[in-house]
């Protein structure tokens, strides 16, 4: 598929979703634009991400490629939280944490390449299932290990990003956003659930 590229591009990429939105017509493969196509537990998503602006020569384009291995909240997630830490507070009344377990996989679309990529926690979010966001937690410290770090094209990293949520939540989403923290990573948001399709309890864990 060709790509176009450079501030109209851009538009241009930003005016064919609107479209498919308005229409109906899905978003492109491998893509989920909205909360009711959040990707289901244990299975990868591949998305775009793209560096570089008018100013260094252009674009490169990598793969992102996201697969949420695990979720486990409620009791279980706060043990796994206060063995991080003993400064790790309970989560507040209403609330409780749940830990997602995330295999992020990154890789060059062309050659040459010149960019790796910081992975922050900050770029994911857990939202309900309206797409309503909720507030990170503050902790002194993550459950080991967690998913952080600078990673190459070619190479993968796994590991835990802690969220809170309502109890009451059933079914909580998760969001990512390749743009935070620097300018240079421009995409859209991808969903995520953060719950098993089953009528089983226990944690949710893929197979």
């Amino acid at each position: 598929m060709a790509v176009t590229r450079g501030p109209f591009g851009a538009r241009f990429r930003a005016a064919i979703l609107i479209l498919q939105m308005l229409l109906g017509v899905p978003a492109l493969a491998g893509q989920t634009s909205l909360p009711a196509h959040a990707q289901p537990l244990g299975q990868p998503l591949t998305t775009i991400l793209e560096f570089g602006d008018q100013y260094n020569g252009g674009d490169e384009l990598y793969n992102a490629t996201i697969t949420v291995l695990e979720a486990v909240r409620g009791e279980q997630a706060w043990a796994m939280v206060k063995s991080a830490s003993d400064s790790n507070k309970p989560p507040d009344a209403g609330f409780e944490y749940l830990l997602a377990r995330i295999r992020f996989e990154f890789s060059a679309r062309t050659r040459p390449f010149h960019y790796s990529y910081t992975i922050d926690q900050t770029q994911f979010t857990a939202t309900a299932s309206d797409g309503k966001e909720y507030d990170s937690p503050s902790l002194a410290a993550q459950p080991k290990p967690s998913l952080t770090g600078t990673i190459a094209p070619g190479d993968s990293m796994e590991g835990w990003v802690t969220f809170l949520v309502p109890r009451a939540g059933a079914k909580p989403l998760m969001i990512f956003k390749e743009d935070v923290g620097s300018v240079i990573h421009r995409g859209g948001v991808v969903w995520f659930q953060l719950y098993k399709n089953s009528a089983t309890g226990g944690p949710a864990k893929a197979s």
